[in-house]
């Protein structure tokens, strides 16, 4: 993989106990993965440091908090020029109801991830979506419901030797 950090097998373990909870305290995780707690903190500041780990959050369940509806939505401009697909960007970084942007090829040019509390409140993002500058088609697509939602997996990533 071009570009990737190296990694050991301590830090992949390190990774894996992170996966499964963030909120592990330095000194179990240091006993789970096999090192001092000297040596696990070490390395938890370099994954920081080297943005390997961008962040620790909570997995927050949506509908516990009002978002009834989750949809993904496909957004396909109008140009592919740089100023149009910034000023896009700028837009929607503005929108909290995104919780999730990314820019993709093919057909469409982004794929969002939104959050709303009603069928009618999504509604009128997506007009929101439609009406927006050098937009040329917005899809929707409703979560009916998760199959799989897993950590990244660690397994296939080859640790380097210390």
């Amino acid at each position: 993989m071009a570009g990737r950090d190296q990694l050991d097998g301590v830090d992949l373990k390190i990774l894996s106990e992170l996966q499964q909870d963030g909120r592990i305290r330095n000194n179990e995780l240091a006993l789970r993965v096999g090192v001092s707690a000297p040596n696990c903190l070490r390395r938890l500041k370099s994954l920081f440091s080297r943005g390997v780990i961008r962040a620790v959050r909570a997995v927050i369940d949506e509908r516990r908090l009002g978002y009834e509806v989750v949809s993904f939505v496909s957004i396909q401009l109008g140009s592919q020029a740089q100023p149009v697909l910034e000023a896009f960007e700028s837009s929607i970084a503005a929108i909290p109801r995104i919780q999730q942007c990314w820019r993709i090829s093919g057909d469409t040019d982004y794929l969002l991830r939104c959050v709303a509390p009603s069928v009618e409140s999504m509604r009128q993002q997506l007009l929101h979506f439609a009406a927006m500058p050098d937009v040329k088609n917005v899809r929707s697509f409703p979560v009916l419901g998760v199959a799989k939602d897993v950590p990244l997996p660690l397994q296939d990533v080859a640790a380097v030797s210390a």
